[in-house]
């Protein structure tokens, strides 16, 4: 089985991170741990979102399909939610206040 997952970074919370694995246990803790060069500085991590596929092939598919522009969009608006610390104006109300 391998893994597609989403991350956002507790301290930094615009900071999303997509990607894919056979042990989704053992790469969430070495993303926290900063073992990974491209998450190190926005440790700690939260697991968002994750889905389980059949093969490696269909996985590493899907997590290039989240990475694109659409993908994005894809996963922003029904895989996760939104970060509403960074959707906060001036005033401290959200944009739908």
């Amino acid at each position: 089985m391998w893994y597609v997952y989403i991350l956002r970074s507790v301290d930094f919370p615009d900071q999303e991170y997509t990607g894919s694995t056979a042990d989704l246990k053992q790469r969430f803790a070495a993303h926290n741990a900063g073992k990974s060069t491209h998450t190190a500085k926005f440790a700690p991590w939260n697991l968002l979102w994750y889905c389980v596929f059949p093969d490696k092939h269909k996985a590493l598919e899907y997590e290039t399909y989240l990475k694109s522009h659409s993908g994005r969009a894809f996963a922003s608006k029904r895989l996760v939610q939104p970060n509403l610390t960074s959707t906060r104006l001036a005033n401290g109300k959200t944009d739908s206040e």
